[in-house]
């Protein structure tokens, strides 16, 4: 049984990754009804905490049935994270988590996300002095290393467990990698099996069929997985996994009717979330992988990633039920 602070996550947990612009209250509904076990945020700016910047303080809404879940921040101020950890507080998560991974420039300017793996001494002293600041359990998300020629994440994991680090959950990848490239999941074991390590060790990066979660629980070893590119547009993914873990075979995917109610349910919840143009603007990433496959269904997804009006990708939405409503999706092969 894997436990985070005192919370209980099962065995194996399935954990949903804080992605940009994904991970937001909508979708980790879904993801959570489908099985994830543990959700993120997606991540959040320490310095747009402070300032009060409206889109920062907005990912702080969580809701009761995602529990339990983790607030994601990131930063490489010291001041600047300790005043949005009490900040974070007031929402009441069960994790705070900190972004030691984000590859993009424009995080790794400010020497946050996956910058900060060119200054081992600073993420260890961000991290203990975060742990002190606060009851909650602080998690840490981060990559193997800067570069291929300073991957040292057995050491630096070790000395994040010891000023009081939670867990880690490891990105199999570099910052130089991006997101290119095969996950390397070997150090990631390296890590589990340090015999000083007692924390939970999670996977991620590449988990995009259930065979590979079966692959990271039972070959490397590790606590469980982190799920990212592959729930986009499919939160059934972590119910699939799941499936074949219980029986050894993979689950009959979503109807056509499933998806579209999903869509539909996903769109809703983004439009009294975050407003009709928001809204809808950052739903369209999700339609693709709703209707992956299908043949001659270009015309309807331009409709739903163009359409600026709710109701024409409703329309869209009732179309498709309706001239696909017996399109078999068991027949695809991924």
């Amino acid at each position: 049984m894997a436990k985070i602070g005192d919370i209980d996550v099962g065995d194996f947990p399935l954990l949903l990754a804080p992605m940009e612009d994904v991970s937001d209250p909508p979708f980790r509904a879904l993801c959570k009804e489908q099985g994830a076990d543990v959700v993120y945020t997606e991540f959040i700016s320490s310095e747009g905490l402070i300032r009060d910047a409206a889109k920062s303080v907005m990912k702080l809404d969580i809701y009761e049935k995602e529990r339990p879940v983790g607030i994601q921040i990131f930063g490489a101020n010291l001041e600047s994270m300790l005043q949005s950890v009490e900040i974070v507080e007031a929402s009441k998560p069960d994790i705070i988590d900190i972004n030691f991974g984000c590859p993009v420039k424009k995080v790794v300017s400010k020497g946050a996300g996956a910058g900060i793996l060119k200054d081992i001494d600073l993420m260890v002293s961000l991290t203990e002095a975060m742990v002190k600041h606060t009851n909650l359990p602080i998690t840490v998300k981060t990559r193997l290393g800067w570069d291929h020629d300073s991957i040292k994440i057995v050491e630096v994991a070790e000395r994040l467990q010891d000023v009081g680090c939670k867990a880690i959950a490891i990105h199999g990848r570099t910052r130089a990698q991006m997101y290119k490239g095969n996950a390397d999941w070997k150090p990631i074991a390296e890590v589990k099996n340090n015999q000083r390590m007692h924390i939970p060790v999670f996977g991620n990066g590449d988990v995009d069929t259930p065979e590979r979660a079966v692959e990271m629980r039972d070959q490397y070893g590790l606590d469980g997985a982190m799920i990212g590119r592959a729930s986009i547009g499919y939160p059934w993914f972590f119910r699939e996994v799941k499936h074949f873990f219980n029986t050894g075979e993979h689950m009959a995917p979503p109807t056509m009717q499933e998806r579209v109610d999903a869509a539909r349910r996903h769109l809703q919840m983004s439009i009294d979330w975050k407003g009709e143009k928001l809204g809808v603007f950052e739903t369209r990433r999700h339609y693709t992988n709703y209707f992956k496959g299908i043949p001659g269904f270009k015309p309807y997804r331009m409709k739903m990633v163009t359409s600026d009006a709710p109701e024409d990708v409703f329309a869209a939405f009732d179309e498709v039920e309706e001239l696909f409503a017996d399109y078999d999706f068991a027949q695809q092969t991924y």
